[in-house]
């Protein structure tokens, strides 16, 4: 039996996602055990040209979210981007989370070549069939962003390590 594209995606994601939660919670728990000010790990960056965390926690949701719903075609759900807290960013997680879970299974059928546009008419217009998207687009770049808040509360002392980024399983 092969894998579905659904398979692929909605579990993957949701997996992740959870982790995701977990380190975020390692991280709100830290900053109140040695008194930091939240928004130092919130705004925290990398390096100065990098997105901060909660902005990396933002995109991973929403690719979480965008791919599948193009993959299962229907509308890509909105979100404010407006968290300030760990506890806005879980609550992000938990919507996304609901998002994903509720789509049908079916949906996803022939998801594989169905042709996906980001960006249409304009001068940056990217086509996938769904494999590639999925693929080569939007799991690496998931994947990007949720290591990227993983690396940059590690970086700031926040006691974590592959297993929380791993996550249960």
């Amino acid at each position: 039996m092969s894998l579905t594209m659904y398979e692929a995606s909605v579990p993957v994601f949701r997996h992740m996602l959870r982790a995701m939660a977990g380190v975020l919670e390692k991280g709100r728990a830290h900053a109140e055990e040695k008194g930091i000010e939240p928004d130092a790990l919130l705004q925290a960056r990398l390096f100065p040209d990098m997105f901060p965390l909660t902005r990396q926690v933002q995109i991973a949701c929403d690719f979480a979210k965008g791919v599948c719903a193009r993959l299962a075609d229907v509308e890509v759900p909105s979100f404010a981007d407006d968290e300030r807290s760990f506890a806005d960013l879980d609550d992000r997680i938990s919507r996304t989370l609901a998002f994903i879970e509720g789509l049908d299974v079916l949906l996803f059928e022939g998801s594989d070549e169905r042709e996906v546009v980001l960006r249409p008419g304009t001068p940056k217009e990217r086509r996938f069939d769904g494999k590639a998207y999925l693929t080569h687009y939007g799991l690496p770049q998931f994947y990007f962003h949720v290591t990227t808040a993983y690396a940059l509360l590690r970086h700031n002392g926040v006691p974590v390590g592959k297993l929380d980024y791993m996550g249960a399983r």
